[in-house]
């Protein structure tokens, strides 16, 4: 078998994962996407009680649409903000469906080289196929194939440490039964009862954390919150744009977040303690954790932490393959300048494709959220335009791979809800920035049925908060 006929390995069944594989089943090219966890989706699966930031107009791919239409499949109504749990259920699992058996889950990649060739070879080595290692979770191995590799899967798995440096604080991973990595779902009781009544220490200054002091706010004025209290523990200084633009943010779902934090402080329900930087945890007499700083400085027990310090990319089991990343983001070297999140935002990245995704290695791409490494500016949007523009570079259509064919407002598409209910009345059509109303604070309800211990999307520590980066 020639090269040229092997399947092209999709690694990750998520939203651009599938939307990778629908492109390349419209160019004529058999994709074989493998999933680490039991089912489409599952890193969305984990965060389904949160709100996305962006409309089912921006998260649903054209080219997943047209593979879905034949189904019967009914696209939500465009002007609305999907749960990841809508999202997973509505759209990304009925195109896992659709897709078939080129869709494996419980398959985990372990490794990718080029068959025959370790990464110091060069002779013949571009003539040569991909090799894929893959666990099942019935405990078999197999060794696939392949034309080319997608790298769709995500960071959701490596989330930042507590501590300053980024490395482990010391007594990070013994103080493992108090700490958590993702925002708790406070819908669930039992999580719920985990924060209430508790004091709690929130480590990061991204719209993560944001989302979390608004939980642990609503918890303390609720019904059996009494005495709940958050620590704030910023790296930073507070200064005016410590809490976002409020209601002068062009992106409203961050000025909203970041409102929903200032109440938290203003109320007395959380306390900022602002240049901290865990170096280690400790624990008092009563087995409560005492955070200690840099410095040597001491912070009051707390019961529980809450770290939200951003994600980083998996790139151990791309080793043998000859990449070429920035040393600080951690992705792709065209690709860094465009991402800086000291730079950009969501809605000012450049809608890019493969030629800012290429490697010295060819026919390997990281895509979505991987292809970011450490920033947290990614949409779906643009995540969907760049396997656009890799499946016809694969294809061999240059021309096609190297057209723009995404346009994205400067203020960004993100006018979502987040944590904030929609006012139907004010939506339009488009549901952009610029038509979405002005942030404003919500009371937080929890309903009264059991929810799914879930977490929110990601948001680095160190990045401005962007709304979008959820999506």
């Amino acid at each position: 078998m020639s090269t040229q006929q092997l399947p092209v390995v999709v690694i990750g069944a998520g939203p651009v994962g599938l939307a990778a594989a629908a492109h390349l089943v419209g160019r004529g090219i058999e994709p074989l996407v493998l999933e680490a966890g039991s089912r489409a989706g599952a890193a969305v699966r984990e965060w389904s009680h949160v709100r996305l930031f962006s409309t089912w107009g921006e998260v649903v791919d054209p080219a997943a649409e047209k593979l879905l239409a034949p189904t019967g499949w009914t696209r939500p109504d465009p002007a609305t903000y999907p749960s990841g749990g809508d999202w997973t259920e509505r759209y990304l699992q009925p195109l896992a469906d659709a897709l078939g058996d080129r869709v494996r889950t419980g398959a985990t990649v372990t490794g990718v080289s080029r068959a025959g060739r370790d990464r110091i070879v060069d002779a013949d080595r571009e003539q040569q196929p991909f090799v894929v290692h893959v666990e099942y979770a019935d405990g078999r191995e197999e060794r696939i194939h392949a034309r080319a590799v997608i790298d769709a899967s995500g960071t959701w798995a490596t989330a930042g440490p507590a501590g300053g440096s980024g490395l482990p604080a010391l007594g990070e991973k013994a103080a493992a039964d108090r700490i958590t990595y993702r925002v708790p779902d406070l819908k669930d009781p039992a999580v719920r009862a985990r924060y209430a009544g508790k004091r709690t220490a929130v480590i990061g200054s991204g719209a993560s954390a944001f989302t979390a002091l608004a939980y642990l706010a609503e918890l303390a004025e609720s019904e059996g919150g009494t005495g709940t209290h958050a620590v704030w523990i910023l790296r930073r200084g507070i200064s005016g744009s410590t809490f976002g633009g409020g209601t002068a943010d062009q992106l409203p779902a961050r000025g909203a977040l970041g409102l929903a934090a200032k109440a938290a402080v203003d109320k007395g329900h959380a306390d900022a303690v602002t240049g901290f930087r865990t170096e280690a945890f400790g624990r008092d007499g009563d087995g409560r954790l005492v955070l200690v700083g840099e410095d040597g400085h001491r912070l009051d027990p707390v019961d529980e932490v809450i770290v939200l310090t951003g994600f980083r990319p998996d790139l151990s089991f791309l080793d043998e393959l000859r990449l070429s990343l920035d040393e600080r983001l951690q992705a792709p070297v065209e690709l860094a300048p465009l991402i800086d999140p000291n730079q950009h935002s969501c809605g000012t990245v450049y809608p890019h494709g493969h030629r800012e995704l290429s490697h010295p290695e060819q026919g390997v791409y990281l895509v979505g959220m991987k292809s970011y490494g450490r920033a947290p500016t990614f949409l779906a949007m643009t995540g969907y335009e760049q396997v656009r523009s890799v499946a016809a570079a694969i294809v061999g259509d240059t021309e096609s791979a190297d057209r723009v064919e995404l346009t994205l407002p400067e203020t960004g598409v993100c006018g979502g809800a987040g944590l904030f209910d929609t006012p139907d009345a004010q939506q339009t059509e488009g549901g952009g920035c610029c038509a979405a109303p002005e942030p404003q604070l919500v009371t937080l309800v929890a309903p009264a049925a059991v929810g799914t211990a879930a977490e929110e999307a990601p948001a680095a520590e160190e990045a401005p908060a962007g709304g979008c980066c959820g999506s």
